[in-house]
């Protein structure tokens, strides 16, 4: 069993990375298109826009991760007949979802032009609005079976699905935009393209598992359901908490600073953000061979997995963050304009916020996993309310820098500390002390590293794309051969390594054991 977990592991996370990147150099060249057609106004209301409606997301209340979860046994059980139960509260759960997301979404209306200091002077903007109203709405529609996908640790077809969609949807805008500028044809294309994906990862789902289509299902046993909706519960208040710290920056940069300033930083969050999911992909490959695994093996074996994962990503991270504060604010530059270029302050922040919220990456992806979700529910209230509380307080004293220097002390106050605790202690059997000692190894490293790299690159001279490739290169080469010299003999890496070469030994001799 081991072999078909790292086997499926590496394929989704491959099929993610890829899948992803590709969704990513599409988004990026439709944004250049956007940028140069269209005024800042636009895009700051692109953001906005987007920003409200994940707010609405919150209806969501975890229901996925919850009931992800509630299907690992079923599915490794073959219990066919739990697996229909599960998938029929799931749909209906998320009509409800999509009901709840369009009556707030509509309730919104009223207070948009409080959401903008001020207000552009964009026509037709409600319609704008109501078309990415229902552009959410209909991302609920059929797509819980993707869940059914994802569980049976098949993530991979859902992303082939997500990637052919996005692509076409940004091939047509930039079609749009270059030959019209209409910006009410560019959310429609949108809105086509979610229904294609929707219908596609639908029509997958019936085939791989016909008995999605059976009228003979029945109930769940009260104590089952009601162990989901108490995870549900408690997925709404880490929902909550991400929200909060995730789509609120551009609410309050577009309140408090201005929607040019909402533009400004939606071309980083483009970047950056980009980056993030692109490396979120690895982890996301690998959720639903952890929660396999957590359902037949003991804990120890898990907390070796879940410790080398922290190794993984530490190094991941590590490497992209110092290379993004080295390389975004030229490349912006010279992609966007030199008007489009945050103070190098603010840059330093955004990064280090990266790397900290990548820090927790396997932390999340264990814990929705194993479903450790009960434990630390109220972590993430408080995570959100310091967020918002100290990025308005600051926000007014600092402008752009303090809104997102709130999320960094909300980041380090709480959930830094509380989300690796309550893993340990309730699902990995152990105390957390030498993951925090390894934890502040793996910061003072990457934190040194840092600094070297920037006095290095500071004497890099030359055009821009000259220094951005310099730059590149002193990262790449100056962090990989420090990791690889201080860590190689760890067991981690020993871990990861192993497996590693176990997968690539398959590949060449499918037909034989290791």
């Amino acid at each position: 069993m081991d072999k078909s977990r790292t086997e499926h592991s590496a394929r989704n996370a491959m099929a993610a990375v890829i899948g992803k990147t590709l969704t990513i150099l599409a988004g990026f060249c439709t944004r250049v298109v956007f940028t140069r057609t269209l005024s800042q106004e636009y895009v700051g209301i692109n953001a906005l826009f987007f920003d409200i409606l994940n707010v609405l997301a919150l209806s969501e209340l975890g229901t996925g991760a919850a009931i992800t979860y509630a299907l690992y046994r079923p599915i490794s059980e073959g219990d066919i007949e739990k697996q229909k139960s599960l998938m029929r509260m799931f749909r209906h759960f998320y009509w409800v979802v999509a009901g709840v997301v369009l009556a707030g979404g509509l309730a919104v209306v009223p207070f948009l032009d409080v959401l903008m200091k001020d207000p552009p002077d964009i026509g037709h903007l409600l319609l704008i609005y109501l078309l990415y109203l229902c552009n959410s709405v209909l991302s609920y529609t059929m797509v819980y079976k993707q869940t059914l996908v994802m569980a049976h640790q098949l993530s991979y077809l859902s992303t082939l699905c997500k990637t052919i969609s996005s692509v076409l949807q940004n091939l047509f805008q930039i079609v749009v935009l270059v030959s019209s500028g209409n910006f009410l044809l560019f959310v429609c294309v949108m809105i086509l393209c979610t229904l294609l994906n929707n219908v596609s990862i639908s029509a997958i789902a019936d085939q791989l598992f016909p008995y999605l289509r059976d009228r003979n299902i029945q109930d769940l046993p009260p104590g089952e359901r009601k162990a989901i909706f108490q995870n549900t519960r408690a997925m709404l208040m880490h929902k909550i908490g991400l929200v909060m710290v995730k789509n609120t920056d551009n609410l309050l940069l577009s309140a408090l600073v201005g929607i040019i300033s909402s533009s400004l930083y939606s071309n980083y969050y483009l970047i950056i953000g980009s980056v993030r999911q692109v490396l979120q992909q690895v982890f996301s490959g690998i959720t639903a061979s952890v929660g396999n695994l957590g359902v037949e093996t003991d804990k120890a074996r898990v907390r070796r997995i879940f410790e080398a994962s922290f190794f993984l990503g530490q190094w991941a991270y590590g490497l992209a963050a110092i290379c993004l504060y080295e390389l975004i604010d030229p490349f912006i530059g010279y992609v966007f304009g030199k008007h489009y270029v945050f103070s190098q302050d603010v840059t330093l922040i955004l990064c280090i916020n990266f790397y900290l919220t990548g820090m927790r990456e396997a932390t999340h992806t264990f814990r929705d996993s194993l479903g450790v979700f009960w434990y630390d529910r109220y972590q993430s209230l408080l995570e959100a309310a310091v967020n918002l509380v100290v990025s308005i307080i600051l926000g007014r004293w600092l402008g752009t820098a303090g809104v997102f220097l709130g999320t960094l002390v909300s980041t380090v106050s709480v959930p830094l500390w509380v989300e690796p605790m309550v893993l340990y202690r309730y699902s990995l059997g152990s105390s957390s002390k030498r993951f925090f000692l390894r934890y502040g190894l793996y910061a003072s490293v990457t934190f040194l590293l840092w600094y070297v790299a920037d006095v290095l690159c500071r004497n890099v001279d030359g055009g821009v794309l000259a220094v951005c490739s310099k730059r590149l290169l002193i990262c790449m080469v100056l962090v990989n051969l420090a990791y690889f010299a201080l860590y190689h003999r760890t067991k981690e890496f020993r871990l990861l390594a192993e497996k590693g070469c176990r997968i690539l030994a398959r590949r060449r001799a499918p037909g034989k054991e290791s």
